[in-house]
């Protein structure tokens, strides 16, 4: 599954790289599958045969002058090569003029042609960083996800547990929502994951009693996130008498998204729980986690030495 071409002509990214449309407007509907550019160089010599067929073509000074330059003879054994190609879209930077030859095969070929006053370095890293998140694997999941202190976490759980509500309470402490109800996530190159909200709920919270709040009109810019990164897991579960809760801290467990483990904590939830400055705390933990500090280990660790000095003064 790829990124059509067509999506190079939504004013937003158009706008942004600059682009305008020149010809081979019915080959909108060929698809990018890779985030590599090509720009081919010494490929239009013919002295290389490596033209990567499923990727972008730029041309830069150094193309257009080099095509500009040559005699008809020549510049059809030129073309020869792209004639043979996918190529999915070509884009001559600089507010360069396309030679004739080249927009004659475009047009012959519907492949897309684009013109653009940046320069070959700024085009192929705008495009790069788009076209890997576009084709970034990702999935939905159920939850909410909030930064707090800059730390994303994910927080998941049974439906009516208070996930809403819990994000809500933390947002009233300053902290930010990214995500309510679905979850966008995408991993990044290398291993990375980042979690953003679905366009038709971004900004919104369902609160049961209220209904469906906007959290920037009610708190301002500052309460909410377009896109984090995810650093750690945090479950919901009912509290249960029963069941097998981690009071140490010794353990490290974590979850796979992905294929990217992340750090995973199960918080029981029970009446007059503040679920909301748990998460709080876990996201501070996890700061000093990152910085080195381990506080369930260094207390292990202390309560070993203890121990040992306790049984040498019994010899």
């Amino acid at each position: 599954m790829g990124v059509p071409v067509k999506e190079f002509t939504e004013p937003e990214l158009a706008e942004r790289l600059g682009l305008e449309l020149i010809e081979g407007k019915k080959g909108l509907g060929r698809e990018v599958t890779t985030s590599r550019i090509q720009k081919p160089g010494l490929l239009l010599t013919g002295l290389l045969e490596e033209l990567h067929s499923d990727r972008v073509q730029i041309f830069g000074a150094a193309e257009i002058g080099y095509l500009l330059s040559l005699k008809k003879e020549k510049l059809e054994r030129t073309f020869a090569l792209l004639e043979k190609s996918s190529i999915p879209a070509i884009i001559v930077t600089r507010r360069l003029n396309a030679p004739d030859a080249l927009i004659a095969l475009c047009r012959q070929r519907d492949i897309p042609l684009f013109k653009t006053r940046l320069t070959s370095s700024i085009v192929i890293d705008l495009i790069t960083k788009f076209l890997e998140e576009a084709l970034a694997p990702s999935v939905m999941l159920h939850g909410v996800f909030v930064d707090v202190l800059g730390v994303g976490i994910l927080i998941t759980g049974k439906s009516g547990i208070g996930k809403s509500e819990c994000a809500l309470d933390l947002v009233s402490r300053g902290y930010r929502l990214v995500s309510d109800d679905v979850v966008v996530v995408k991993k990044m190159p290398p291993a990375i994951l980042f979690g953003t909200a679905s366009d038709i709920i971004r900004y919104h919270m369902e609160i049961r009693g209220l209904g469906i709040v906007n959290i920037k009109d009610l708190f301002g810019i500052t309460a909410i996130r377009e896109k984090k990164q995810m650093d750690i897991v945090v479950e919901m579960v009912k509290w249960d008498s029963e069941g097998e809760y981690d009071r140490l801290g010794f353990e490290e467990n974590t979850q796979e998204i992905l294929g990217v483990k992340l750090p995973y904590m199960k918080i029981p939830v029970s009446s007059g729980r503040s679920v909301a400055t748990i998460v709080e705390v876990a996201a501070r933990n996890q700061i000093l986690k990152i910085m080195g500090h381990h506080s369930a280990k260094n207390f292990e660790a202390d309560l070993a030495a203890s121990m040992k000095k306790g049984a040498r003064k019994r010899k």
